[in-house]
């Protein structure tokens, strides 16, 4: 079943060091093949029923000491609902569910 893992986060960056350590959680989340939906939401398409402990592990691994983020794994048909009501989607979004096919 293909589904689809969301990372929702709320990170501070009042501070220079906040703000760095939000970017690298960012590029760690880039690098772990995440797409970004919105500049704190990203998500990455995968198979399996339940958001596996590895995922779990990396993200809890990488997570700046302050903050919270979230995470949330739906189907691909649930995710294939959500509506964009203002702007377009970036090329990352439209091609990411073309990369499950090449696995």
């Amino acid at each position: 079943m293909i589904m689809w893992t969301l990372v929702f986060f709320d990170l501070p960056v009042t501070t220079r060091q906040d703000r760095n350590r939000a970017a690298r959680f960012r590029a760690f989340l880039q690098r772990e093949g995440y797409v970004m939906l919105q500049w704190s939401v990203y998500a990455r398409v995968g198979a399996g029923l339940e958001i596996d402990e590895t995922t779990l592990r990396r993200l809890k691994s990488n997570l700046p000491p302050r903050g919270n983020v979230r995470v949330l794994q739906m189907t691909d048909r649930q995710m294939g609902r959500m509506a964009l009501l203002v702007g377009t989607e970036s090329k990352a979004e439209k091609f990411a569910p073309e990369q499950l096919v090449l696995l």
